[in-house]
């Protein structure tokens, strides 16, 4: 094996360095992720406390949504500049000075800046999480550290809503942020111990006109379609301005950084058969696995007459079914590849979704939570080999840079398959076949996007290629 490879590959074995960050990057990233779903559960309160109508206050989720977006260009050179735990540290201070300032917010328009500030800090933590610890882990080790920050991901939708609630019940509003000062505190004392440092390259300069493209497409892309979802009765001019807008400014940017060797975004390292393969998989993945986050709720809600905080109870078995599907395949990853694993995980998220395009307001919740349980089994299956094989023949050096594109195209991915799943969603509520039947048509989209899936998946790299 040549010695680049075999640096790069690293030990074989899951050792106490690489668990001790893999728990020091689970806990820095815990309450950026509670606080995507926790605020749900409070907005009627917000629309009290400060006397503002629902379209108001939904600009406390918008602002974070968007800032969350635009700063995830910026993460592949952050860390080569400044290093990894270097920009962890900051993005995690951020997010605990915003999460201050939503709890002691005096008015709308001061939440909404907070919440800026915590939406484009939780945007760094998760790219440069991820990074981080495939940089320690070496490329023997990607899927069993990817399981590893694969865990809070599945927590936190399970414990936002039902925690949110009990604190708006019990102590107000403010606690829903206030909560996350304790959690930030210890994660940032662990990470100043526990976290290697990460090289540096003090030559490395900001590509300010790539930012200057990137980062408002991203915004306006995510905007507008999140728009789509939001308007009764389909896209209106500006959802399609914006996602307009947003399509030329990203072509714009790629047709830059193909003839730009220093570009903000390096989005030739796309020729790379992993990473492009992954980036596929995920973008079609995300369609589908957020696309039906947005529908079931509302199915549990206009279906079986669930409040909000019981519609988020019964999603817990999808959470579950992932949870006990990771340790394992972060372990076969490392054995078998991704692609096996990403396949069979694709068919069972077919198979757990199919009762809910098949069911009716007579279906019984018991036969829902077990097709939720293994519609969660073959996400946790699919989605930790994808992460993983997004490295692979990647050289470390360029690590940061494959994790910026990765993160790219899988936060448009979840927000293209929001939006197809919102507007088909409310395009047969206005039609025939009533209520039951527009969330069985929709189940079916969803359905479709899952099956795609299989076409990039079968190009996936079969094992990495330093066994």
């Amino acid at each position: 094996m040549p010695e680049e490879a075999a640096r790069q590959a690293g030990p074989s074995r899951v050792d106490g360095r690489l668990l001790r960050v893999g728990l020091i990057l689970q806990l820095g990233a815990l309450a950026p992720l509670l606080d995507t779903t926790i605020v749900s559960v409070a907005i009627p309160d917000l629309g009290r406390a400060f006397g503002a109508p629902v379209s108001a206050i939904q600009l406390v989720s918008t602002g974070y949504l968007l800032a969350f977006a635009m700063v995830v260009p910026l993460v592949g050179w952050a860390i080569e500049r400044y290093g990894g735990r270097a920009v962890w540290t900051a993005s995690l201070l951020a997010f605990l000075a915003g999460s201050l300032l939503c709890g002691v917010a005096w008015s709308l328009p001061v939440l909404v800046a907070a919440r800026v500030v915590q939406g484009a800090a939780g945007g760094m933590v998760f790219p440069v999480m991820q990074t981080v610890l495939a940089q320690v882990a070496g490329e023997r080790r990607l899927g069993r550290a990817m399981a590893i920050l694969a865990v809070p991901g599945q927590f936190a939708p399970i414990a936002g809503p039902t925690l949110g609630g009990v604190l708006v019940a019990t102590l107000g509003w403010r606690w829903i942020f206030l909560v996350n000062l304790p959690i930030c505190l210890i994660a940032l004392v662990a990470g100043h111990r526990g976290l290697p440092r990460g090289t540096r390259d003090a030559g490395r300069r900001l590509d300010v006109t790539g930012l200057v493209l990137l980062a408002p497409a991203m915004a306006l892309l995510v905007y507008g379609l999140t728009r789509v979802g939001e308007v009764p009765g389909g896209p209106d001019a500006q959802a399609v301005a914006c996602a307009g807008a947003g399509i030329a400014l990203l072509l714009a940017f790629s047709a830059r950084a193909l003839r730009r060797p220093a570009s903000l975004v390096n989005v030739r390292l796309l020729r790379a058969r992993s990473l492009a393969s992954a980036s596929a998989v995920v973008f079609c993945t995300q369609a589908a696995l957020l696309g039906t986050m947005f529908v079931l709720p509302l199915f549990y809600e206009r279906l079986h007459g669930a409040d909000a905080l019981r519609a988020g109870l019964l999603l817990a078995p999808q959470g579950i079914g992932a949870m006990l599907a990771m340790p394992l395949v972060g372990l076969l990853v490392d054995r078998i590849g991704p692609r096996p694993l990403v396949l069979a995980g694709i068919v069972l998220a077919i198979a757990g979704t199919l009762p809910f395009a098949l069911a009716g307001p007579a279906t019984g919740q018991a036969a829902l939570a077990l097709a939720l349980g293994v519609r969660g089994l073959g996400l946790g299956a699919a989605v930790i080999p994808v992460v993983s094989a997004a490295y692979y023949g990647v050289a470390e050096r360029d690590y940061p840079g494959a994790t910026t594109v990765f993160n790219i195209v899988q936060r448009l991915g979840g927000s293209f398959g929001t939006a197809v799943l919102a507007v088909v969603l409310q395009w047969r509520l206005t039609g025939p076949g009533g209520v039951a039947g527009a969330y069985a048509v929709t189940f079916w989209w969803a359905i479709g996007f899952t099956v795609l899936t299989l076409v990039p998946a079968l190009f996936m790299v079969g094992r990495h290629r330093t066994e």
